[in-house]
């Protein structure tokens, strides 16, 4: 009687133990990545229910949806929402927690306990928000601006607070410890000039976490102290500075900004240059760009003050700093297109999200020159224009760069490929939606329409109408992933260890990777990207 062999299971990081507690209890990077993946993407589409909200009450001139004060709770939750537990931990918390020990050869990060305490520490306070949420809201806006939040607010602002304050130790500990994995646990030869500009990010973002982190969470503990014990810190009926609070409050929220900006730059230094088979051009100058960012973020703080009362000379100097920001950021941009010049282009669906990032980040970064401009900030300020600008950067920026990681790594992570023609449909819809959803805001902004407002003037409404409009195919464009990243686990086609013929430690070890990333420890004797010496085959998805 004839024997049929059947394909024997490779052992990986996801089959090697089952059960619910082998994940809630787990240590492995991998799995704790994966954990944050679930976590993260749930509290995203709580913030963009919040969203779509929004739009659908801006889609008359008068208020006519909801009140003034759900109004007020609706912007202000999504704000929180997506700041604080979706762009601030995305990328880092989801792919830099599975990807940095295997691209520098190690087997776990550092702490990997604390690892796994970091994302308990993350639910906790997602569920605290989540508490605040169900049981009445917020309607400080993200800001938490006192004197509203200390004393006229009635809503659940110190609940909502202390959920940040907590979260924001979720965020030092993960940068602690990607901070000492880079130091510590290298493959023997993979020196600091051959590092993945993916580690070089996250590590220049792992300094600001860990430096600037400490300063919100401090500031929002104050707020809850003063609102409970009526001490004078920032309410100036009883002693206190309100902008005190805002110093204090932008130290930490404009390097936020790079928190989620940095980790965006290095997909896309990965993604462009696997997709272009070109060594990455001036791989120095990136580098070194990340670590001037980091540093010079925590120079640029008063440019969002330059109405609240600061001195005319302190305007001035942080008007240049915030000009000077520009300079890395500009380094990157051109490095990446120079990169693209004259290399063998691939159209695959992390490129195309890699096309979306550079040209909105480019167009959200220009037009914050208007705004630490002194002579156009008091114009546009508490505009749309600012809604405008910051969401070309958070989300043209960082939401991009974040899809355009889950599909470059999808295969490393599940070993599966999605379906290539629905990831380019769905990156299609994205990049429409979001420019017929944030374009228009410029125009509204430029016009005078306040942010902030659920009614308003009805020369506004056609461009109102062109934004909630633009917001139905942008949530269409992200629900699409979902479904179709869900279906591959099940239906994708096996993806073999390197689909993308890139380079790359991580796609040395098998798709997915084994539960200590590889049988044994890597040496590394070649240069980062060295795409000319290794074979030109064309990417899957050109």
């Amino acid at each position: 009687m004839a024997t049929v062999a059947l394909p024997i299971e490779q052992e990986n990081y996801l089959n090697t133990n089952y059960g619910w507690k082998s994940w809630l209890l787990t240590t492995d990077h991998k799995r704790i990545g994966i954990l944050y993946l679930i976590s993260i993407t749930f509290m995203f589409f709580i913030g963009g229910f919040f969203a779509t909200m929004i739009r659908l009450e801006l889609l008359t001139p008068a208020g006519d949806m909801m009140t003034s004060d759900t109004y007020n709770k609706m912007f202000s939750m999504h704000g929180i929402v997506m700041v604080f537990f979706f762009l601030i931990p995305s990328i880092p918390a989801v792919l830099g927690n599975f990807l940095i020990p295997i691209m520098i050869g190690a087997k776990d990060l550092a702490f990997p306990k604390l690892n796994l305490l970091s994302w308990y520490i993350y639910s906790v306070s997602a569920l605290m928000m989540i508490y605040s949420i169900v049981t009445g809201g917020v309607d400080t806006g993200w800001t938490f601006y006192p004197p509203f939040s200390t004393t006229y607010s009635n809503s659940q602002v110190v609940v909502a607070g202390l959920a940040v304050f907590i979260n924001g130790f979720s965020s030092i500990l993960t940068g602690l410890n990607f901070i000492v994995t880079t130091h510590r646990m290298r493959a023997p030869g993979l020196t600091w000039n051959r590092l993945p500009l993916f580690v070089w990010s996250h590590y220049a973002t792992s300094v600001i976490q860990v430096l600037g982190t400490p300063v919100i969470a401090i500031t929002v503990a104050l707020v809850a102290i003063e609102r409970v014990w009526h001490i004078g810190i920032f309410d100036p009926r009883v002693g206190g500075d309100p902008v005190l609070f805002q110093h204090m409050f932008w130290f930490y929220s404009h390097p936020a900004v790079y928190i989620m900006i940095l980790p965006s730059m290095a997909i896309m230094s990965e993604v462009v240059t696997c997709f272009s088979r070109k060594r990455i051009f001036g791989y120095n100058f990136v580098a070194l760009a990340s670590i001037a960012i980091a540093v010079l973020g925590f120079l640029v703080w008063a440019h969002h003050m330059f109405v609240a009362g600061i001195s005319a000379y302190a305007a001035l100097v942080f008007s240049l700093l915030s000009y000077f920001v520009a300079v890395p950021s500009a380094i990157k941009v051109f490095n990446w297109t120079v990169t693209m010049y004259k290399g063998q282009v691939s159209y695959a669906t992390p490129m195309l999200y890699a096309f979306g990032f550079i040209g909105l980040f480019t167009i959200g970064g220009m037009t914050g020159l208007f705004l630490a401009c002194l002579g156009i900030d008091p114009h546009v300020h508490d505009t749309y224009f600012v809604v405008a600008h910051f969401h070309f950067i958070m989300v043209g920026g960082a939401v991009m760069a974040y899809l355009s990681g889950i599909h470059f790594w999808w295969p490393k992570m599940t070993g599966r490929m999605y379906p290539e023609a629905w990831g380019k449909i769905a990156a299609g819809l994205v990049f429409v939606g979001f420019n017929l959803t944030f374009l228009p805001q410029f125009v509204l902004g430029y016009l005078g329409m306040p942010r902030r407002y659920h009614a308003y003037a009805s020369e506004f409404q056609v461009l109102n109408v062109l934004s909630s409009a633009g917001a139905s195919i942008l949530a269409i464009g992200y629900l699409l992933p979902l479904v179709y990243l869900l279906w591959s686990l099940r239906y994708g086609k096996p993806a073999g260890n390197n689909p993308w013929n890139a380079v790359g430690l991580e796609w040395m070890t098998t798709s997915p990777p084994p539960t200590y990333n590889f049988d044994e420890t890597p040496v590394v004797t070649w240069e980062a990207y060295d795409y000319e010496n290794m074979p030109q085959e064309v990417p899957v998805g050109r």
